[in-house]
């Protein structure tokens, strides 16, 4: 099988839309599958609505003569225009990878009505779908108005095996001291760092300490904002920003916390959530997105809304008072992790699903 990939930049990215296609080329070369990754440039959105009148790019697809098109849904703005070109030289089938929407997060309201249209658009554009989650095809299949050809091929956790045994789970739940608290994701509005800080503000100091890992640099002044934010509120001591970490070095933060706190504003699925639970570790995640597919209140984490610092707040002190239920709640989430679908068990459910594809296209051309 042939397969064209485009994408925006290169695959090393580091966020869990790029980790799950990288994952996928690499299960599909095993495979004896031939991949090429078409890159393109990160722009304006503006600047990207234009790559639309790329003559070369459409003229390299129909080269190429691949057998399937793949294209992550974040290149939208680029390819909306540009596939209906696609098609009408080429019988290419195009498969869009879909995480999450940008017309799913926060923006202003003319900005909304934009993307919302050019997303619903690039949506109609193309043949068919692999989603992240049943929450990422809900929302597709809502907004561009019609179901198409699809699968539903869940991300697994990281590469990083189950460590802990439950005596050793229940012997750091039991451990003295403040409750050790995680944030990882991108520090960006999104991810719900500002909420946390604004729980925390709300507890006593000796209760918590925090780790935040991501990267720093995707949004400055909202990162300087943040961090003025925790040093007006006196709880910067209690703080370490390790910014982007190594596999190893984020399973040692994972190994050495009790909780991990993800209460994004939005989640198409959130990899971060099974990477912690691989390692017994409970998880605070948000009702808008996917973390409900990996999160069941009460039993291995807990929901909230994503903006009620009040209830985030009484979950922490809760955990931190009972610590055999902390203890269970980390049993719970390894056993979620161990029953969760392996990275290969999905990728040969994509593959599987674009072999059939490419078969029905060719019999509805012969």
């Amino acid at each position: 099988m042939r397969v064209g990939l485009i994408i925006y930049g290169d695959l090393s990215i580091t966020s869990g839309g790029y980790f799950y296609d990288r994952q996928m080329v690499n299960f599909l070369q095993t495979q004896g599958d031939k991949v090429e990754i078409i890159s393109l440039p990160w722009q304006s959105y503006g600047r990207h609505l234009l790559d639309n009148l790329r003559l070369p790019l459409i003229r390299h697809i129909q080269e190429a003569a691949f057998d399937v098109l793949l294209q992550d849904e974040l290149n939208h703005p680029s390819l909306f225009l540009l596939n209906r070109r696609v098609q009408k030289s080429t019988k290419t089938p195009l498969i869009s990878i879909v995480h999450h929407l940008r017309s799913s997060e926060k923006h202003g309201q003319w900005q909304l009505k934009l993307y919302r249209r050019v997303e619903r658009s690039y949506l109609r554009s193309v043949d068919g779908f692999i989603f992240n989650s049943k929450t990422t095809q809900s929302a597709v299949e809502s907004l561009a108005g019609q179901q198409k050809p699809h699968i539903v091929a869940n991300p697994s956790g990281s590469h990083q095996r189950p460590e802990l045994s439950a005596e050793e789970i229940t012997q750091r739940a039991h451990r003295g001291g403040p409750l050790g608290l995680l944030f990882v994701g991108n520090v960006i509005p999104r991810k719900g760092l500002g909420l946390i800080l604004k729980a925390l503000a709300q507890l006593p100091q000796g209760v918590w300490q925090l780790d935040i890992v991501g990267a720093q640099d995707m949004d400055a002044k909202y990162v300087k904002h943040l961090m003025h934010t925790a040093d007006a509120g006196q709880l910067s001591a209690n703080i370490t920003w390790h910014g982007r970490l190594s596999d190893e070095d984020l399973a040692q933060r994972m190994l050495g916390n009790h909780i991990l706190l993800m209460p994004s504003s939005y989640e198409g699925f959130g990899i971060a959530y099974l990477e912690g639970m691989a390692l017994g570790l409970p998880s605070i995640g948000a009702t808008s997105g996917a973390a409900q597919e990996i999160i069941t209140d009460g039993q291995n984490g807990f929901i909230i809304a994503p903006d009620d610092a009040n209830v985030l707040a009484r979950h922490i002190m809760a955990v931190y008072q009972d610590r055999q239920m902390l203890a269970q709640m980390g049993i719970a989430a390894l056993e979620k992790y161990r029953s969760h679908p392996t990275w290969e068990t999905s990728m040969e459910k994509v593959r599987k699903f674009l072999l059939q594809f490419i078969k029905q296209r060719e019999g509805q051309l012969l």
